[in-house]
């Protein structure tokens, strides 16, 4: 099932950090997608830039996990989950994935996703926000995905 991705940009500024960056809707080797590009500093307790949409909340209980189209700079990047049941921001459900040079499609089983901060399993009926995020460490970021969906 295709989810329809009203992407928009955060960044560590809401913290005090001084990461930049930017997220733009262009064609990317011929398709269309959300483009996060940008420089990700640790700098004064920063460390991210995302790109995140909002999903209702959205009962993904039936399904198996998220599968985007990407393609980037070969960097490591999180897919964050959040569900009604997170109230501080810094609470997530996450994994990681490499974004191939080429454009590709990936799997992300919603059983590989860990929970942060939080003892709340995740609630796959209550999804309410996903993320692709830049984090954790001092890189320039390029990733676009063109289409994410569940599966």
């Amino acid at each position: 099932m295709e989810l329809q991705a009203d992407w928009e940009y955060v960044a560590d500024k809401v913290m005090g950090g001084v990461s930049r960056g930017q997220m733009r809707r262009e064609a990317v080797d011929g398709r269309e997608a959300a483009r996060l590009t940008g420089t990700v500093s640790l700098d004064n307790d920063g460390g991210f830039i995302q790109m995140a949409f909002d999903l209702g909340p959205l009962d993904v209980s039936a399904w198996t996990g998220i599968e985007i189209d990407v393609i980037g700079n070969g960097e490591r990047y999180d897919m964050r989950l959040r569900t009604q049941d997170l109230t501080r921001p810094w609470q997530s459900y996450r994994t990681e994935f490499v974004a191939p040079q080429r454009w590709n499609t990936i799997q992300l089983p919603f059983s590989e996703f860990e929970a942060h901060r939080t003892e709340a399993p995740l609630a796959l009926d209550r999804l309410r926000r996903i993320g692709v995020l830049a984090i954790g460490r001092v890189f320039d970021a390029d990733v676009s995905v063109a289409a994410i969906r569940l599966y």
